[in-house]
């Protein structure tokens, strides 16, 4: 006998304007407070970043993805900001961002009441590259959505970009949790970005970093900072 289920009803986040941020969750707390309550934001710590640049704060992103309340509140904003465009597949770039994809596609398709396919591009040496029957997807619903956690440089997102192109695929959207390094959606190559967050972080190369210079332990839990003292320790 099979059994029926009822429709699934995805709770919405009401977007409201915050100075700085796009957005707020219907219980009044920025996008930067989710973040400090799922402690994802580290702050007043030393950080080395993928970049090799030192900082003083630091976006904990597998702490964001272990919140599931956290996680559901910030993907129904981000799609909500798309809630009027036309969208028939969501993709990011593994393999943190497997989970926003998702997510933001279940919340939009809610909203849109449609089935929204969620896909991601796997990095193959310097490109990243769609398979796995992804491409297959996006060769029959080609309008695209791409979506990333935190964007620094922009690099990730804009090869993510190239391979849905290369499989015809039409993407003119982009959208982030955090945009702490400035990324415009030129950089990207798209028409509209959409970042949650703008907030940019100070950072140093690790010749001018301050906080080397005061001797504040590295944090070796988070980031690169295990690389880069095993790298120091051999010079």
């Amino acid at each position: 006998m099979l059994r029926s289920f009822p429709e699934a009803r995805i709770p919405r986040a009401i977007l409201v304007p915050s100075q700085g941020e796009r957005g707020m969750n219907d219980k009044g707390k920025s996008t930067l407070e989710v973040f400090r309550d799922a402690r994802a934001l580290l702050e007043d710590t030393h950080v080395v970043l993928k970049s090799g640049r030192h900082s003083a704060s630091y976006v904990n992103k597998d702490a964001l993805f272990a919140d599931t309340t956290a996680m559901l509140t910030l993907c129904s904003v981000l799609a909500h900001e798309f809630e009027t465009t036309e969208v028939d597949v969501v993709v990011a770039p593994a393999i943190g961002g497997t989970i926003l994809s998702f997510l933001v596609a279940v919340m939009l398709g809610s909203a849109q009441g449609k089935r929204i396919f969620s896909a991601y591009a796997e990095k193959d040496g310097d490109k990243f590259v769609i398979r796995r029957g992804f491409d297959d997807i996006i060769a029959d619903n080609p309008r695209v959505l791409v979506v990333e956690d935190v964007l620094t440089t922009g690099a990730s997102l804009r090869k993510v970009v190239d391979a849905v192109r290369e499989l015809d695929g039409v993407v003119t959207l982009a959208g982030a949790l955090w945009n702490r390094g400035g990324v415009t959606k030129e950089m990207i190559g798209v028409q509209r970005l959409v970042s949650l967050s703008n907030i940019q972080f100070d950072s140093w190369s690790a010749e001018e970093c301050p906080l080397c210079a005061q001797g504040v332990p590295v944090n070796i839990n988070v980031g690169h900072g295990t690389a880069f003292l095993a790298a120091r320790h051999h010079t």
